[in-house]
């Protein structure tokens, strides 16, 4: 990134660190994400998860590396990405596509109960291919794009699409959020892709974290919905 777009670094008791608001910024989708992982588990302690126990499984694991990815980004992508080299980025790039893949899992077996057996299988496969293709890719090349192209199809397309039917489908207000979620998710997608900022203070990956946090709002908000409310159960 062009050194006119960063934040400018702090010194923060004799440690440098840069990028020091888009490095909070990430920990904020990472509070978000413990948080929904947090009120998951108490909803399932409560005896509260209805329907397919592998979606509530799906979900916790994807708030839950979505989280670690969020916060490791944090620190070794922004804050200290200084003292470290491209390497220390690859465990997080991959913490991040596993968490897309299964926020895409779970609304895949989530719907299977409205969709022929031919498309939900086809799409579970589909999602492990893409998956480990991304992966190789993006590890090959050391291009961070490829992360990004595979959380865009993966959380606006798929999950986009998947939410988009069950809710035509059924009205289900848990879809519904996640469809909210999503389209925060592509305002924060533009911000990124045009570099829109107000600023080196809060530029477009301030922006697009601040968003993708509002994003993860929506979709814990929907999830606790999903686990607690099978669309099999639901009249269409």
């Amino acid at each position: 990134m062009p050194e006119h777009l960063k934040n400018p670094p702090i010194d923060f008791f004799g440690l440098r660190v840069e990028e020091p608001i888009t490095m909070l910024t990430d920990f904020l989708v990472g509070i978000v994400c413990f948080y929904a992982l947090y009120r998951l588990i108490q909803k399932k302690k409560k005896g509260e998860v209805k329907g397919d126990p592998t979606v509530f499984q799906y979900l916790k694991y994807f708030f839950l590396l979505m989280g670690i990815s969020t916060f490791l980004g944090g620190l070794l992508g922004h804050g200290f990405n200084y003292a470290l080299n491209i390497y220390w980025k690859l465990p997080y790039w991959g913490v991040s596509m596993f968490s897309v893949a299964l926020a895409e899992r779970a609304v895949i077996v989530y719907s299977a109960g409205l969709t022929k057996p031919f498309y939900a299988k086809f799409f579970r496969w589909l999602n492990l291919i893409e998956l480990a293709a991304f992966v190789v890719i993006s590890y090959l090349t050391l291009d961070f794009i490829y992360v990004v192209i595979h959380s865009a199809y993966g959380l606006l397309i798929i999950v986009g699409l998947f939410h988009g039917y069950i809710y035509i489908k059924t009205k289900h207000k848990g879809a519904k959020l996640f469809l909210i979620g999503v389209f925060v998710s592509l305002i924060g997608a533009v911000c990124f892709l045009t570099k829109f900022g107000f600023g080196h203070w809060f530029n477009h990956l301030d922006i697009s974290h601040a968003l993708m946090a509002i994003s993860g709002w929506f979709f814990y908000k929907g999830s606790m919905i999903m686990v607690a409310d099978p669309t099999y159960e639901i009249k269409a």
